[in-house]
């Protein structure tokens, strides 16, 4: 068997199923496309879902790709097993209502026999029990040895999620010799020993399963396949583990030559090389898919990846950041297959660094907080850390468990594991419920996926009237022949003018109408089987199927829409010209009376930085470009440069929007015919939306004239309130600023004088404390700052001792702490105290030995609190 590397394989595979007329396209991105039930793209068939349950329409009834996918389920065995890994690439091909069983196995018999030229008798096979039909094909039509087809049970040989579409399996293995076998003489796939390698599964999707538990013969039959190509990588290159398959191995080359450390002399050094070389590869396809580091969701798993990279740098004794130099090795092996890695190289490389910056800011962070930790636990004379705080170590500073465990083995400590793990667990169902069970949901079917024949033809980006015929009708999630005025209904047109919700730009509406009925459409959105759907209510007569409507789009509101749409692109171009390539769309929602542009960069946008981009997209508008849009094959278009968006599906034939030799993009929306019609654009809001991710909110055209209004009407106002003219106005707010601001000082310098004189009073309630003055006192209605004042008066003219004061304002509660240097030499330490007193109002905060603060809920029990400082005192002198 010759040697094959991944990068060929995975050429072979699409090539082949081009030869059977499959259509071959590029990888989906990571990040799922209108699908919940899914963080991250985890199987190849995840993107083509809506293709199988007939939501929406495949560029071809037979498809084949090579998908990336990330699995983190089991993260914490990546790196300490040699098979585990978040990032992989699924081969498959797929069938949709087209061939079926007896293709499927042929061709996998071709490709594994004839392509990669396995031999023929190092190759097993098994079938679900059941499936006689796949048993007869394999032996009967095909010739395949009966001896080395294996009947398994359900568990191995059926697919299955919740209800709707499921089926048998038949999986194609690879013997690696008895070398590998555990010496039984029924020895076979199936059995728990490393001899059977299975890498190739075919699943026939012929059954519906049903609420009562049967199963139902589906009329459109499918064929999903799946094929590890680091698995096979293996197989062809006769290596034990992935780690060592071509490309893969070149990265963890590289990773062991930043090190410094060579692989395989040491076990702890080995599993850290294999955690990092996994982990770059992963986030490094992440990024380019634009999901940016973050606390929560997908941008949570890629930090936590990140961080667990960095940590284990750290561990090989790699200093400072180091992660994104790796980016290099990763496009070299990839960068082919996946020019995204390529284009976006500069960027995933800065998110990469600044991500790993951040992380070493925040483990040392860590290492002061579990120290801390660890005092106290010797203070009181106990050995185990809790789970609690274990885990807010973890959770707050990116703090893995292991590393905590082992600096506190070091000293004889301990963690309640079972206590953290419990505190993870609450941590996953949290997420569970936010996300919720949408496993089976995207199997659910529209009524109108059951439905033949209601493909709808979009006629009006140009022309807002046109009719169309009623091909369907759904009222109360059924399709019915009529509906009466009053009810609330979906129509399917085969033509319709309206412009279906896509791309962020909303839906039209209008009306649909003609002698015998009126409806109100209020949306219009995209259908599966690709149809178009107008919501609405039937104002008038009845509405049947079949009628011929009358499409009146609302003007004003597509106009409206356009223009803002059309200022989004604009708004594009600019922000790449002012902030760099690497600003690119992450969201846009364009409706009637604003647009929202998500994009993704680092930090705040700068004022003059705004204005400039407004400034560029003005421009755009007031040199009048014509808006052309042309049809193309999505390669020549690429070639003329236009940008496609994330997360966008396109077909062979795209859509080209240009303005002018401004701005070029791939877009399906309505826009206006010329960039003067938007009026003028302004930017009304700037600011951060997620990690790495800046959100722009603008208005163009009348919405700009009402702005401006609103502008001059606020400034009339604030005119009479200050009694200025408009031309003196600013002078006159900079004389009431300068006037309130000495006002400010006078009232903060009359608020020390009497605090200063309340210290004398405050120190006739000194206690001693195990040789330790301790001052106590509440107050009310007094500002955080003179607190702190009044806190430093009475330490000063103490000269030793602690200070210990309240405030009771509004309902809540602020305690100031302070202590001279010498009684914190003896163990007092503030930010311990504050923390303690407190607690007992409902409260928390922390600070320094000598000056500390905290909030608190309960006024109530303010004296319990201050009293109580006494026994915090006590327990710290030495």
């Amino acid at each position: 068997m010759e040697k094959m590397g991944l990068n060929e394989i995975r050429s072979k595979f699409l090539e082949f199923f081009k030869t059977k007329d499959h259509y071959v396209g590029a990888s989906y991105p990571l990040v799922p496309n209108n699908d919940k039930s899914l963080l991250l793209i985890n199987a190849g068939m995840a993107p083509l879902k809506n293709y199988f349950s007939g939501v929406e329409v495949p560029p071809k009834n037979r498809m084949a790709t090579c998908q990336k996918c990330i699995r983190t389920g089991d993260i914490e065995n990546v790196g300490v097993t040699a098979r585990h890994a978040t990032f992989f690439e699924m081969l498959g091909n797929f069938s949709f209502g087209d061939y079926f069983k007896r293709e499927s196995l042929a061709w996998g018999w071709e490709f594994a026999t004839k392509w990669l030229n396995i031999p023929e008798e190092k190759i097993w096979v098994t079938v679900y029990e059941k499936d006689d039909e796949a048993f007869d094909i394999w032996s009967k039509e095909m010739g395949f040895p009966e001896e080395r087809i294996v009947r398994l049970g359900k568990d191995d040989n059926f697919w299955e999620i919740g209800l709707g579409p499921c089926g048998p399996c038949s999986e194609i293995y690879f013997d690696r010799g008895e070398e590998y076998g555990c010496d039984s003489p029924d020895c076979k796939p199936g059995c728990d020993c490393d001899r059977f390698l299975e890498f190739w599964n075919h699943v026939f999707t012929q059954f519906s399963k049903e609420e009562d538990g049967s199963y139902s013969e589906l009329e459109n039959k499918n064929i999903d396949t799946g094929m590890g190509l680091e698995r096979i990588a293996c197989i062809m290159q006769g290596v034990d583990n992935i780690f060592e398959v071509d490309t893969i191995h070149s990265v963890l080359e590289a990773v062991s030559k930043v090190a410094g450390v060579e692989y395989g002399k040491d076990k702890a050094n080995d599993k850290s090389i294999r955690i990092i070389t996994d982990h770059i590869r992963a986030v490094s396809f992440l990024i380019a898919d634009g999901v940016l580091p973050s606390n929560e969701g997908r941008g949570y798993i890629l930090r936590r990846l990140l961080r667990r990279a960095a940590r284990h740098g750290k561990l090989l004794g790699i200093k400072g950041t180091f992660l994104n130099g790796l980016v290099d090795e990763v496009i070299k092996v990839s960068g082919d297959a996946y020019p995204e890695l390529v284009e976006k190289e500069d960027y995933i490389k800065k998110v990469i660094k600044i991500e790993e910056e951040k992380f070493n800011e925040t483990i040392d962070q860590g290492m002061e907080m579990l120290n801390s930790y660890k005092e106290e636990l010797k203070k009181e004379g106990k050995t185990v850390l809790s789970g609690e705080i274990a885990f807010k170590l973890y959770d707050t500073y990116g703090f893995p468990l292991d590393l905590t465990v082992e600096i506190l083995r070091e000293e004889g400590l301990s963690v309640n594991e079972e206590e953290f793990s419990e505190e993870m667990e609450k941590q996953k169902e949290r997420a569970r419920t936010a996300r919720g069970n949408m496993d089976g949901e995207s199997w659910k079917e529209d009524p109108l996926a059951k439905e033949e024949n209601v493909e709808s033809e979009f006629v009006g980006y140009v022309e807002l009237t046109g009719e169309g015929k009623v091909l369907a009708i759904v009222e109360d999630s059924e399709i019915v022949e009529s509906a009466s005025e009053g009810k609330d209904v979906v129509v399917v047109l085969d033509k319709t003018n309206f412009y279906p919700e896509g791309g962020g730009q909303a839906g039209d509406c209008g009306v649909l109408k003609n002698d015998n009925c009126a409806v109100a459409v209020k949306n219009t959105k995209k259908g599966p089987a690709g149809s178009i759907k107008h919501f609405g209510t039937v104002v008038a007569g009845e509405l049947k199927a079949g009628d011929v409507l009358t499409c009146e789009v609302d003007r004003e509101n597509r106009m409206a829409c356009s223009r803002n749409h059309t200022a989004t692109h604009l708004l594009h171009k600019a922000l790449k010209e002012v902030l760099g390539d690497h600003a690119n769309q992450a969201g846009s929602l364009v409706t009637a009376d604003r647009l929202r542009f998500d994009f993704t960069h680092f930090e705040a946008v700068t004022k003059e930085e705004l204005k400039t981009i407004e400034e560029k997209v003005n421009n755009a508008i007031f040199n009048a470009y014509d808006v052309v849009a042309e049809t193309m094959d999505i390669n020549a278009a690429k070639a003329k440069g236009a940008a496609a968006l994330f997360g966008e599906k396109y077909g062979n034939e795209v859509r080209v929007v240009s303005m002018g030799d401004y701005s070029m993009e791939l877009c399906g929306g309505a826009h206006i015919s010329n960039t003067a019609q938007a009026g003028m654009f302004k930017i009304i809001s700037e600011g951060g939306v997620a990690a790495g991710v800046r959100r722009i909110e603008a208005v163009t055209g009348k919405a700009v004239y009402e702005y401006m209004n609103k502008k001059d009407e606020l400034i009339a106002k604030v005119c009479a309130t200050i009694k200025a003219k408009e031309d003196g106005l600013l002078h006159r707010v900079e004389n009431v600023l300068e006037e309130n601001k000495n006002l400010e000082k006078e009232l903060h310098n009359l608020k020390t004088q009497i605090s200063m004189q309340s210290a004398d009073s405050a120190l006739d309630s000194k206690v001693e404390v195990k040789g330790v003055s301790l001052v106590t006192n509440k107050y009310e209605n007094m500002d955080m700052n003179t607190l702190r004042d009044t806190a430093d008066n009475l330490r000063d003219k103490m000269e030793s001792g602690v200070v210990v004061l309240a405030n009771v304002a509004d309902g809540k509660v602020n305690f100031v702490v302070t202590a001279t240097k010498d009684v914190i030499e003896k163990g007092v330490h503030s930010g311990n105290i504050v923390r303690e007193v407190a607690k007992i109002a409902g409260g928390k905060g922390g600070g320094r030995p000598n000056m500390a603060q905290a909030g608190a809920t309960e006024p109530a029990k303010v004296d319990e609190a201050l009293n109580y400082a006494k026994e915090v005192i006590e327990s710290q002198v030495k």
